[in-house]
């Protein structure tokens, strides 16, 4: 399928919840894993592969598909079900997660499952990687797009802004940078941590293209991207603003579920959660 296209709402909400409760449902059968950071992350996930990217999980390496490299690479449960969900892999695989012998590492592997293009696990390494891909990109005259997806991890890290300084240097206004600014990793808040904020003005003094969203909302998601592929000279970054855990009540907002995973009760609890969400949901 050719993009960009436009899913309804209900379509929208539909798929988000789906992967809320694939990520939860993964993490903890795996008794391990990163739902926090998936969980913020998943809208994002659903417009870019859904509406914009274009991709074909039929055919993996194609020589004219976008390039979507994830430098926020511990959220391997929204990774793997966004490529289960659209179509690289058999859903029922999800459970196999964090298993012996399964495909479905903890952090992802550039050759298994299909659809990844970069393996990742230290942060601040993959925006590198990012950069590269869109400059050889653009050396070539080709047209595809590269995304990538960061975190405050990453933004912490010196190599990043190395790679940010690249980007803008060589104008590469094929690359598309989302950040899960969900203001919160494993340690606590991150400005507790290690202070990044004011994001926005740090990424426009690097000379990048800025805009800032709510990280949840669709439309703003969808309407952020479409204006990011019209913007010439240089990269763009999209920082949205999301809370870690969404979607589930006794994550939101909760560091302690960066790393941690839901117990045989908190299970049921926000598979209930998410079934009331769904219900409402199809009303529409």
């Amino acid at each position: 399928m050719r993009y960009p296209i436009k899913l309804s709402q209900k379509e929208r909400l539909l798929k988000a919840i789906r992967m809320r409760r694939d990520i939860v449902e993964m993490t903890s059968a795996a008794g391990s894993g990163h739902p926090g950071g998936s969980l913020s992350a998943t809208e994002m996930l659903v417009v870019l592969y859904n509406e914009f990217l274009h991709h074909d999980p039929e055919n993996t390496k194609m020589e004219d598909r976008d390039r979507m490299i994830f430098c926020k690479c511990h959220i391997t449960p929204a990774i793997y079900s966004i490529l289960a969900r659209t179509g690289y892999f058999d859903p029922a695989m999800l459970m196999t997660f964090r298993k012996l012998g399964s495909e479905l590492q903890g952090h992802p592997s550039r050759f298994y499952p299909k659809g990844l293009e970069m393996s990742g696990g230290s942060l601040g390494q993959n925006l590198s990687i990012t950069t590269g891909v869109a400059l050889g990109l653009k050396a070539q005259g080709k047209p595809n797009r590269v995304y990538g997806l960061s975190s405050e991890g990453d933004l912490q890290e010196g190599q990043s802004w190395e790679a940010i300084m690249c980007a803008a240097h060589y104008k590469l206004d094929n690359l598309i940078l989302f950040v899960d600014y969900n203001k919160l990793q494993i340690d606590g808040n991150v400005e507790d941590v290690m202070g990044i904020h004011p994001l926005d003005e740090k990424f426009k003094s690097f000379n990048w293209n800025v805009l800032v969203i709510d990280g949840h909302d669709f439309d703003q998601i969808h309407e952020a991207i479409e204006k990011a592929l019209t913007l010439k000279g240089r990269p763009t970054v999209i920082i949205g603003h999301t809370t870690k855990g969404k979607g589930i009540s006794f994550m939101e907002n909760q560091a302690g579920w960066h790393g941690k995973v839901a117990n045989k009760d908190e299970l049921a609890l926000a598979l209930k959660e998410l079934d009331e969400q769904e219900a409402k949901v199809n009303l529409l």
